[in-house]
């Protein structure tokens, strides 16, 4: 059965337009990549109060997320976006995993 995640990032103040902006943009190559990871459905949300982004993927039950950190097209991209968000020392956004506490089917 699919598995739904989410986990919050931090954008840097200011940054909102630039984050949608690159998104709208974002490399064909990563898409594809996603998607063969077994990733779908896969939102981002803004709170412009506090810059928090909200992600919300599905993954299926032979996912393969695990292995996109080593992929030069992530590297890629978390490079072209370490500018405008928290990133640690790698380049990696820094991400804290979010616990469901509530479902309704």
């Amino acid at each position: 059965m699919p598995d739904r995640i989410a986990f919050r990032m931090n954008l840097f103040p200011g940054q909102a337009s630039e984050y949608e902006r690159r998104h709208d943009e974002i490399f064909p190559e990563l898409v594809v990549a996603l998607k063969e990871a077994g990733i779908s459905d896969y939102t981002i949300w803004l709170d412009p109060e506090t810059n928090h982004l909200f992600g919300i993927l599905t993954r299926s039950d032979d996912h393969t997320l695990d292995r996109l950190p080593d992929t030069e097209i992530m590297k890629r991209w978390w490079l072209h976006m370490r500018d405008i968000m928290e990133t640690h020392p790698d380049n990696v956004p820094v991400q804290v995993p979010l616990k469901r506490v509530f479902y309704l089917p």
